[in-house]
């Protein structure tokens, strides 16, 4: 098993590994990739707790198969600076594996890099809300074992929400700086849609779509996902949320499941 390491087994195990998360940061609204325009409000603590596990599997000839699991738990803390604008903090932890032909050739575990991100909305009327989401993030995992990207880089999202009740729609398109020590792509695009529903009293159903370059530079397949999902109020300040992100191209993961609880005070 030492014989081999997590960035040596694939550039897609990589990429299934540093995008097990979205690189835009914390959600107003996990499951959803997207973000939405809504803020937490001056003074207001928002804390998400969220996890996800991804499996990937690829044919390598006709006689190897490569399965690819990654895992992750995520805690973001977001404070509201000012009525339209947040600061968030994102820490990840992460389990990487790959097993050929069944038998176990790479384990990678350990904290991956660190999110710092402001969100100004500045713009809200008549169900409309446009905001700004620029971040950075910090090299605090190790980037040999494929947990972290090995520098700091830089983001801007641009992020459009539409609220017609009991619907709601939002559009995220983003800009990555993809600073990074190997031959890895330094220009990255996103794009992704969202819409929500209520269903019931405090019940909502999600359901995402989107598309971002693919880091390595060897590949003009692209990730991108599909994702449906539902999210219920425990309470005014307490929401629970699942849901089931499937790979719509070979270089996303073929399926990842999400879970998380977010805490407001």
């Amino acid at each position: 098993m030492n014989r081999f390491k997590i960035r040596d087994i694939g550039r897609s195990f990589a990429i299934l590994g540093l995008l097990l998360f979205s690189v835009s940061g914390a959600h107003a609204a996990h499951p959803l990739i997207t973000d939405d325009a809504g803020t937490v409000g001056k003074g207001g603590v928002q804390i998400e707790i969220n996890a996800e596990i991804a499996y990937d599997k690829e044919n390598l000839d006709d006689s190897a198969t490569e399965k690819r699991e990654a895992a992750g738990v995520a805690i973001t803390l977001t404070y509201g600076i000012a009525e339209t604008l947040d600061v968030a903090v994102t820490a990840p932890y992460r389990w990487l594996s790959a097993h050929q032909n069944d038998e176990l050739i790479a384990r990678e575990k350990g904290i991956s890099d660190i999110s710092l991100d402001l969100k100004w909305r500045f713009f809200q009327k008549d169900g409309w809300g446009l905001a700004l989401k620029p971040g950075i993030t910090l090299p605090a995992g190790n980037e040999e074992k494929g947990l972290g990207n090995g520098r700091v880089t830089g983001r801007l999202f641009f992020i459009t929400s539409r609220e017609i009740e009991p619907w709601g729609f939002h559009l995220n398109l983003g800009y990555i700086r993809n600073e990074n020590k190997g031959e890895d792509r330094s220009d990255l695009w996103h794009a992704s849609a969202a819409a929500q529903v209520e269903l019931f009293k405090d019940l909502k159903a999600v359901a995402n779509f989107g598309i971002e370059t693919n880091p390595a530079s060897g590949s003009s397949t692209h990730p991108a996902f599909a994702l449906g999902g539902l999210i219920y109020d425990l309470s005014e300040k307490i929401s629970l949320d699942a849901g089931v992100k499937f790979g719509l191209t070979k270089t996303e993961a073929d399926i990842s499941y999400l879970a998380g609880v977010t805490i407001k005070f």
